[in-house]
């Protein structure tokens, strides 16, 4: 690669995350400052096992947004807690299946389908995202509730054990799929029709193909998330799941992803997730309530979204 094709990439790199990178800085350091024993790189691996659950959310709402057309997939969230209720209700409690070679490809399978499904409505039946996957969301929910009508447990034990450092593993999992997606022509076809999905037609990329296979494999990386989140909370808990929803999305949006789509990547939408909670704890530091927290995660989305405008409005004007 050319010198000037390389800093164009970086160039085009630190515009789509360079705030989510500073702000993760900042965000560390008062941290550290606030609680220097909490946040000691020796419990560094801890702590990432906390926020697993949410940059794995975070992960996979990027795909389908990365895809343009307004796909946000808000089924996300009870994705993951419709798996946590499969694994640990219906797999290891009632039938007795704990071997990871049966939960995991279990779970991920479980993610494809609900991806599949979600994939279908809005590519083939044409149904907007929002609405479809809303109808996903609530459909699971009911479901969730249906088998698992209250908290109950536990995880098997080595599910449980990936809820420490360990829990880098799925994370490194999902990043590995992506890198291996990125250097197959589906990545370039995919950031295609997130940019110009009519372009991408007229020039022959299979538009309908490409969006139904970028909500499978959303799905699927859920069922990751689902795992992770099982593995924090070792148990099976209906109500948790929903609640990384939006706070994904934000996360996405924070880390530079646009939501118009086209532009930004995994990396971006994890280092956003890791903002996300190193926001939460600071906050929490303070006592502050719920409530105050709900406000955040909605300012955090709105900056995030206006910064991405300013952001491409400026790309636009160097190009011209």
């Amino acid at each position: 690669m050319s010198t000037d094709g390389y800093s164009s990439r970086s160039a085009a790199l630190w515009r789509s995350m360079g705030f989510a990178a500073l702000l993760l800085v900042v965000l560390l350091a008062v941290n550290l400052v606030l609680n220097p024993a909490r946040f000691h790189p020796a419990a560094w691996g801890a702590l990432i096992g906390l926020a697993a659950p949410l940059i794995g959310a975070a992960l996979a709402s990027a795909p389908v947004i990365l895809g343009g057309r307004g796909g946000i997939d808000i089924s996300v969230g009870p994705t993951m807690g419709f798996v946590n209720a499969i694994v640990i209700q219906a797999l290891f409690l009632k039938a007795g299946m704990s071997s990871p070679f049966v939960l995991i490809p279990a779970a991920l399978l479980t993610g494809a389908a609900i991806g599949a499904i979600n994939g279908f409505l809005t590519t083939i039946v044409r149904i907007q995202p929002i609405v479809a996957t809303l109808g996903t969301y609530l459909v699971l929910t009911g479901v969730t509730l249906t088998i698992l009508p209250a908290p109950i447990g536990p995880a098997p034990a080595w599910l449980k054990s990936m809820s420490g450092p360990l829990s880098i593993l799925p994370l490194a999992a999902i990043f590995l799929a992506w890198w291996g997606i990125r250097r197959l022509p589906y990545y370039d076809q995919l950031m295609a029709i997130g940019s110009d999905d009519r372009a991408a037609y007229t020039a022959g990329v299979p538009v309908t193909e490409v969006r139904f296979i970028a909500y499978v494999i959303t799905g699927t990386f859920a069922g990751v998330a689902g795992l992770m989140l099982t593995a924090l909370i070792g148990s099976a808990d209906p109500n948790i799941g929903a609640t990384y929803t939006l706070i994904a999305v934000a996360a996405v949006a924070l880390g530079g992803v646009s939501l118009a789509g086209g532009r930004g990547g995994l990396l971006g939408a994890a280092i956003g997730a890791i903002d996300i909670f190193l926001l939460q704890s600071v906050l929490t530091s303070f006592n502050v309530s719920t409530y105050v927290l709900q406000i955040a995660y909605g300012a955090i989305l709105v900056a995030a979204v206006i910064l991405t405008a300013v952001q491409e409005r400026a790309a636009k004007r160097e190009r011209a």
